[in-house]
């Protein structure tokens, strides 16, 4: 078997292994790939791995050789599944891999905005780092931002999977209300707590932490807009580790200004990396990391794991994880 890992850098950047993988086949990785070398480089593959590399209609016509398209992820939009269907190619993904990651971020995110350690951390260092604030201080303790406890505070949800329900079990261990999105799945409560399912409306009024879990659809696009954003506290903090089309990133950016929701926490941007003019890059209570919640070392250990895992199930005639 020929497999080719088109984008593997960030999946496995240097300090993990495809030696299981390459048991299984002849395998070439490439770091990166671009569009017009998508072709060139998957050309004689029977087995083609993709993170971000979309395999459209066009590409998989060109390619005679090719089985199986293994996702390096969770979604699988970068694959048109149609043709794959049509050429009886199998279309694997990895799910949940970075479940736990994703929900720690999100705790990662809140506690920046209710706490700010590193701000302290930064702040106290000694000249030139920082200013040794509280070196000066004529007290025995220092801070000059609000710091908010999280306990008897209500944690919104909006997308109540995997991931979703995970940070709603950390949210009830720091003593917050949990509540979700009204859904027609079923619901399973947080360990050692409840959760209570609520139409938008009220769930954007109550909430005083939101945090978006949904899988990006029609429906959920820009679920988060002027509009919804209006109905929200102004002391109400949005977390979105989710995908960044659910939010309108200009209409954050404005609400920020405006003072109309207190902060703005995210790991994903409408467009990724982003424009240097994205209006939420230059708001102070807008707190953006570069796409990593999913990327811990454990993780991405999960997810070398099953994808090779899922090709092996492959090869062996009984594939797992399909979603074609």
């Amino acid at each position: 078997m020929k497999i080719v890992i088109l984008d593997g850098y960030t999946a496995n950047p240097g300090d993990l292994s495809w030696d299981e993988l390459r048991n299984l086949g002849e395998v070439t990785v490439y770091d990166r790939t671009l569009p017009s070398e998508t072709i060139t480089r998957a050309q004689d593959a029977d087995i083609v791995l993709t993170n971000k590399v979309v395999m459209s209609k066009e590409v998989i016509e060109q390619l005679p050789h090719l089985r199986y398209i293994g996702v390096l992820a969770t979604g699988y939009n970068v694959v048109n599944l149609d043709s794959a269907r049509e050429r009886g190619i199998v279309v694997t993904n990895v799910p949940a891999y970075s479940t736990e990651s994703v929900a720690q971020m999100v705790f990662a995110h809140l506690l920046t905005v209710t706490n700010r350690v590193e701000h302290y951390a930064n702040l106290l260092r000694l000249p030139p780092r920082g200013r040794a604030a509280w070196c000066e201080s004529p007290d025995f303790c220092y801070w000059d931002t609000k710091l908010t406890e999280l306990a008897g505070k209500t944690f919104g949800i909006i997308g109540y999977g995997n991931i979703g329900r995970r940070v709603g079990e950390i949210a009830s261990a720091f003593g917050m209300r949990v509540r979700a999105l009204e859904s027609s799945t079923p619901l399973n409560p947080p360990q050692g707590g409840s959760v209570v399912r609520m139409p938008l409306d009220e769930l954007l009024r109550t909430s005083d932490v939101l945090s978006l879990h949904c899988p990006l659809t029609e429906s959920t696009k820009h679920i988060i807009n002027k509009e919804t954003l209006r109905k929200m506290k102004p002391t109400a903090i949005i977390i979105n580790t989710g995908r960044g089309p659910l939010v309108d990133d200009y209409a954050v950016a404005e609400a920020l200004k405006q003072g109309t929701i207190a902060a703005y926490c995210a790991d994903v941007l409408t467009e990724e990396p982003p424009q240097k003019d994205n209006p939420l890059l230059s708001q102070p209570h807008a707190y953006i990391t570069p796409h990593i919640a999913w990327a811990s070392t454990e993780a991405r250990t999960r997810l070398i794991q099953v994808a090779t895992d899922n090709v092996r199930a492959f090869i062996s005639g009984c594939p797992q994880n399909v979603v074609s």
